[in-house]
């Protein structure tokens, strides 16, 4: 909560939001929401001129898991545009910028009801008729994701006309690991062979950037929110789908490859049913094994960022370790596909 005080940040956030919605404004309940290792979020129990309203704030933490990530005041827009467009996602209200008002940049969104801890939507008994579901509803929300006219969000990132995002992605991990300080013949390796083996894209779209269960907002009736809209980018929509397809997004079902609720064929049928698209297999194989290399490069600079001191948190130091699982599995996956 930056340095101040629960009391001081609701006294605060009780002004701006007086300010914000011209009314009288009483917040019952702030509430810490779990599985955020990139934002910090809280659910807020208000009463707006006396009615009861329920809405979520995200706000910045002191450092970021990768610099390619969104501001607050992008992400606002993305989601404004996604909802404006139909797809499954929080109604966004109020965007500040000012770090006077609570020390970080934030905006304020609409609740929704819902599970978003992975673990709890594959494994929880009271969610077997949300998991039959899932798959579809998954497949459609990333057509009609895929579908976004991206041309009014210019600050996007995009691959070059000349490059494919595949290329793009191993240039990126690349400087990742520089920017890291990090050698690693793993890491090495796949990226040669990453680069070797990279698809082009036949189509170019709007990419949500890291749609996966735990993403998600869950509940008796399937998919309720797509959340999380930070690594929003232009790319190649295959990536989509092999990175929704990681084992670390399965959660102990590992059989399950689409997200531990389906085969992922049946996935990919899905989704070409409600795109209209062909997929290449081989290009979402690449794409699987190309979240295992990001993630787990990414795991190694959420460590980073607890152990320069800029952001103290025993998660963040946790993440770490699972870089080496990532290795593995994307190293099993080329042995799978072949070499």
């Amino acid at each position: 909560m930056s340095n101040l005080s629960i009391e001081d940040f609701e006294v605060k956030l009780t002004e701006y939001l007086c300010q914000v919605t011209d009314s009288a404004v009483k917040i019952d309940a702030l509430i810490p929401l779990a599985g955020g290792a990139s934002r910090d979020s809280w659910r807020i129990d208000a009463r707006i001129d006396g009615q009861p309203t329920r809405y979520v704030m995200r706000r910045d933490l002191p450092t970021s898991m990768s610099d390619s990530a969104l501001s607050r005041a992008q992400e606002f827009r993305v989601m404004a545009a996604a909802y404006d467009h139909g797809v499954r996602v929080a109604k966004v209200r109020y965007l500040c910028e000012d770090p006077a008002v609570l020390g970080l940049p934030f905006f304020i969104m609409d609740f929704v009801e819902g599970i978003s801890i992975g673990r709890k939507v594959i494994q929880d008994a009271g969610l077997a008729g949300a998991r039959a579901v899932l798959p579809e509803q998954m497949a459609e929300q990333l057509a009609r994701i895929h579908t976004l006219n991206a041309d009014p969000l210019d600050f996007l990132p995009r691959s070059p006309v000349d490059q494919s995002p595949a290329r793009i992605f191993v240039r990126r991990a690349y400087d990742m690991l520089d920017a890291l300080g990090v050698k690693s013949p793993a890491f090495e390796f796949l990226l040669r062979w990453a680069d070797q083996h990279a698809p082009d894209a036949p189509a170019i779209t709007f990419v949500h950037g890291d749609f996966r269960v735990g993403n998600l907002l869950v509940d008796s009736g399937g998919l309720a929110a797509v959340i999380d809209w930070e690594f929003a980018h232009i790319g190649d929509p295959r990536e989509e789908l092999g990175y929704l397809c990681m084992r670390d997004w399965r959660f102990g079902a590992d059989h399950l490859h689409a997200g531990g609720l389906a085969p992922r064929e049946r996935l990919l049928r899905a989704y070409e049913t409600a795109s209209g698209r062909t997929i290449d297999r081989a290009a979402v194989d690449w794409w699987e094994i190309a979240g295992n290399i990001f993630w787990g490069i990414t795991c190694l600079a959420q460590a980073d960022r607890h152990l320069s001191g800029r952001d103290p948190s025993v998660e963040l130091a946790s993440l770490g370790r699972r870089s080496v699982e990532m290795q593995m599995e994307a190293l099993r996956l080329i042995g799978k596909v072949g070499i």
